[in-house]
């Protein structure tokens, strides 16, 4: 079986370091249509106008691991208190086998397979991944929000069937967000390093609407290495809204310390 914290690594994951600029302000033409389209501001401005307002999520999730050698089925446990902390359970068989908080300061799991656990900040993590990483990334990628401020920089945008896609370049990343004509929601958010021969992606196939909020139905993430290909099909079976939620969090008696260098 795999390593529970491959998995959790993995529902932690991605984003790729980006630089500041200012938003690209004209309208940008669809040479296949030539014609004019909406410009990027006003579709980063769409999509925010959708608000998440609420305190607490809780949802339940049934999720699918595939990699170049095995493919697990687990159920997930998604607790949030907006802003301020996240915690992960993964659980096989009824049985807790990994668990993960996380925090805008620091990132704890553990798993059982190996008898290990983690505690260290997003510096460390972001060095083993090769990427940048923080909370609020974590939380959008979770809630079907772009893991980047699209405020903060500089997008052409291209007219696909009935999805607007805002691409931006930067030294050797390319980011790619999709959004539907209707509501604005975020359906896939992509970012490539062809150099390094890596990519990352989600999809969100569905969206559902609850009291001052749109929260995805599932994604799926498709992440590519050198190593190899991973996927991770998430299901939201159920979700809960603002409740009174506990975190509770403690590493079992006898596992072992991992450090990341």
């Amino acid at each position: 079986m795999k390593n529970w914290s491959y998995l959790l690594v993995f529902v932690l994951l991605l984003s790729c370091k980006s630089k500041a600029v200012l938003v690209d302000t004209n309208t940008t033409k669809d040479d296949s249509a030539n014609e004019k389209i909406m410009s990027s501001k006003k579709i980063i401005q769409n999509h925010y106008d959708n608000k998440n307002e609420f305190s607490t999520l809780y949802i339940r999730s049934s999720a699918k691991y595939k990699d170049d050698n095995q493919s697990q089925n687990v159920s997930a446990e998604i607790k949030i208190k907006k802003d301020e902390k996240i915690l992960v359970s993964i659980r096989f068989l009824g049985i807790t086998m990994a668990k993960a908080l996380i925090t805008p300061s620091q990132v704890k799991y553990y798993e059982k397979m190996n008898g290990t656990y983690f505690e260290g900040d997003y510096q460390s993590l972001s060095q083993w991944l090769g990427t940048d990483l923080d909370f609020i990334k974590i939380q959008n990628m979770l809630l079907g929000e772009p893991i980047d401020d699209l405020t903060k920089a500089n997008y052409t945008t291209v007219s696909i069937d009935k999805f607007y896609k805002l691409n931006n370049v930067e030294n050797d990343t390319e980011k790619s967000f999709s959004f539907e004509t209707e509501k604005y929601l975020l359906k896939k958010q992509q970012i490539v390093q062809a150099e390094k021969q890596r990519m990352f992606e989600v999809n969100y196939s569905n969206f559902q609407e609850y009291t001052n909020s749109f929260l995805p139905s599932n994604l799926f993430i498709n992440a590519v290495q050198k190593k190899g290909k991973t996927e991770i099909s998430i299901d939201y079976n159920s979700i809960t809204l603002n409740e009174d939620l506990s975190f509770p969090y403690s590493v079992p008696n006898g596992y072992d310390r991992i450090f990341i260098k």
